[in-house]
């Protein structure tokens, strides 16, 4: 079944560990603020055992997010082949994006703040039909600005074919 999101016999190219650190750093932020400031507001507003009931959910749901970032990491990856991009990514509901050069109108590369201290970006592929969502986040920034010209100039040449 697994050959059905990832076809045997391509070279497969995996997302950058710094996307895991940043997901992971997102969810020490959120979690370490949010989780505390919750369970004094508990404790003082309604009883001592809330806050402790708080902050042991925040403890399982931090615990439980850390595992599943990582499971999210390994599961995308893309892989060039001659006449198209294969995109998958997802651990429960798992999916292959197959864009054909030729249908590509234009290729975006983004980075936010925190991306780019990271130093990742994310490259999203842009055809003619709004629901392709072939998008390749943690990518290098050198790696991102290799596959951004690469698509490109491969977009070019199957277009003009048209």
């Amino acid at each position: 079944m697994d050959s059905l999101f990832a076809p045997p016999g391509q070279r497969w190219q995996t997302v950058s560990p710094q996307l895991r650190a940043l997901r992971r750093l997102i969810l020490s932020v959120v979690l370490g603020v949010v989780g505390p400031l919750s369970a004094v507001l508990a404790g003082v507003l309604v009883a001592w055992w809330l806050a402790v009931v708080v902050l042991a959910v925040a403890v399982v749901v931090f615990a439980w997010g850390w595992w599943l970032i990582d499971r999210n990491w390994r599961s995308w990856g893309y892989a060039e082949r001659g006449d198209d991009l294969l995109v998958t990514h997802g651990v429960l509901f798992r999916r292959l994006v197959v864009v054909p050069y030729g249908r590509m109108q234009f290729v975006d590369v983004t980075a936010g703040p925190l991306e780019r201290r990271f130093g990742i970006a994310k490259v999203q592929l842009h055809t003619a039909t709004p629901a392709t969502e072939a998008d390749i986040p943690g990518l290098t920034a050198a790696e991102a600005a290799g596959l951004r010209d690469r698509l490109a100039a491969l977009g070019e040449a199957r277009a003009a074919g048209l």
